[in-house]
């Protein structure tokens, strides 16, 4: 059986747990997979959206909760995989896959994940693979992947409005032990690149900076800090 800790620790951010994720217009979704990795309900989740809409979050998230319901789990994140990424996980209780359209199109990946879906089914564990569209648009060519990434519950995440990006960024600055004012991140906002992640990249760097120097987020600051 796969070692449970050395799975958790493969790719994982530190940050990206349920806590720290911020649902806006998609609760319904987070619920729904706070349910998933908790044992219940469907064996398969398909789960897509724009870039930044928080896949990737997620089901790092799953992962991290995993101990605590008493499972192991593993992610695998596609845009860099290779062959073996697929081998021996029949064990693992919950395999959370990523960006599953880096391997549309390629043959030898398309079949790997066949086969691991098979055999995820056959010993009754549980399996979610995001995209950044609906399985019927994904460019796969193995017709029997692509009925089996329509098996199951699909579940679209909307990305973030400006002011709920907003509110994500003071989430997440609170849980740093950050102070954001509005206005501050309303700049971060018009200035910086508007991707979730990076977003939140940046916030971390502030962080960073803002220890080091001991000041403020202050908009000047940023500025300082950012070199605009």
């Amino acid at each position: 059986m796969i070692d449970e800790q050395l799975t958790l620790g493969l790719g994982l951010r530190d940050d990206a747990t349920f806590a720290s994720f911020y649902p806006a217009g998609n609760m319904q979704v987070f619920n729904a997979i706070l349910h998933f990795v908790r044992g219940y309900g469907e064996q398969y989740i398909y789960l897509w959206g724009p870039v930044g809409s928080g896949r990737s979050h997620l089901l790092q998230a799953c992962c991290h909760a995993a101990p605590e319901c008493h499972a192991s789990a593993v992610y695998l994140p596609l845009a860099d995989a290779h062959l073996d990424l697929f081998a021996g996980l029949e064990n693992v209780s919950l395999i959370c896959v990523d960006d599953v359209e880096n391997i549309s199109g390629k043959d030898e990946f398309e079949e790997q994940l066949f086969h691991l879906f098979n055999r995820v089914r056959a010993n009754n564990k549980r399996l979610i693979i995001t995209g950044n569209v609906p399985p019927s648009n994904l460019e796969i060519k193995m017709p029997d992947l692509r009925s089996r990434l329509a098996w199951g519950v699909v579940y679209q995440l909307q990305a973030l409005e400006d002011e709920q990006k907003l509110k994500a960024l003071q989430q997440r600055a609170q849980s740093r032990g950050l102070e954001l004012e509005p206005s501050v991140g309303k700049f971060l906002l018009r200035r910086c690149p508007r991707n979730m992640q990076q977003l939140f990249n940046t916030l971390e760097d502030l962080d960073h900076a803002s220890l080091v120097q001991k000041r403020r987020l202050t908009i000047p600051f940023v500025k300082e800090v950012l070199g605009v």
